[in-house]
């Protein structure tokens, strides 16, 4: 039997021979992240402090960002560590295990990805179904694959509830723009607890794939996909 949450785990294995070592539970009707109610949100995490200019939220809904609320407990144990620290990164799901060394920055930018699209953050909630099959360490293509892959489904479903679907993926790129807006002002709500650099350069390198992916679709790169699919064409 399913357990009733989903658990991602991941793991740092640093080489001075120290662990680190989050488990993030998601709600499996959902993928809703499932956070500690008792868990301490301190000042930084409020939703008013630097709050992101595309935020549709008011302190009234929400009094702390969802974002930073799922990413206070990273940001406390990554705050003195610096972006090239070299690490076996582990990632554990329900299926398999994902294994790669490398500079910490790399396991903290996909971790900080997950944390971010399945905390409540309304903008960032739209790539949340991509958690469904959760990468770590994905390429420009494989994020650009799995991102169209996921719209178009969300289209089918809207068309299923009777809603205009957007088979041209025109709205894609505005999400991914979106996207982006979020990780540029969260950054500036990080730069206030004054971390070292493996956090915010983690964050750099999730806006870089929105960013690029957002190029990507505008620039139709997925016609260079169109060769995989001659079986149905």
């Amino acid at each position: 039997m399913a357990e009733a949450d989903i658990v991602i785990e991941y793991r740092f294995r640093f080489e001075r021979g120290t662990d680190k070592l989050f488990v993030v539970r998601l709600r499996r009707e959902d993928l809703r992240l499932v956070l500690n109610p008792t868990a301490f949100h301190p000042s930084w995490t409020r939703l008013e402090h630097r709050q992101c200019p595309n935020c549709p939220l008011e302190p009234t809904q929400a009094p702390h960002c969802p974002a930073a609320a799922g990413l206070a407990d990273l940001m406390d144990s990554f705050k003195d560590c610096l972006s090239t620290e070299p690490a076996e990164i582990v990632v554990a799901v329900e299926a398999r295990e994902y294994r790669k060394q490398a500079p910490v920055q790399y396991g903290v930018s996909a971790l900080m990805g997950l944390l971010m699209a399945t905390s409540g953050c309304p903008v960032m909630a739209k790539l949340r179904p991509m958690v469904h099959v959760h990468l770590p360490f994905a390429t420009i293509e494989e994020t650009m694959f799995r991102a169209a892959s996921m719209y178009l489904l969300a289209q089918h479903f809207r068309v299923q509830r009777g809603q205009v679907a957007d088979w041209e993926m025109a709205n894609l790129v505005e999400i991914f723009d979106q996207v982006a807006e979020v990780n540029q002002a969260f950054a500036q709500r990080l730069v206030s607890i004054n971390p070292k650099d493996a956090s915010l350069n983690a964050l750099a390198n999730l806006d870089c794939f929105a960013v690029v992916t957002s190029f990507a679709i505008t620039k139709d790169n997925l016609k260079e996909l169109e060769p995989l699919f001659q079986a149905y064409l």
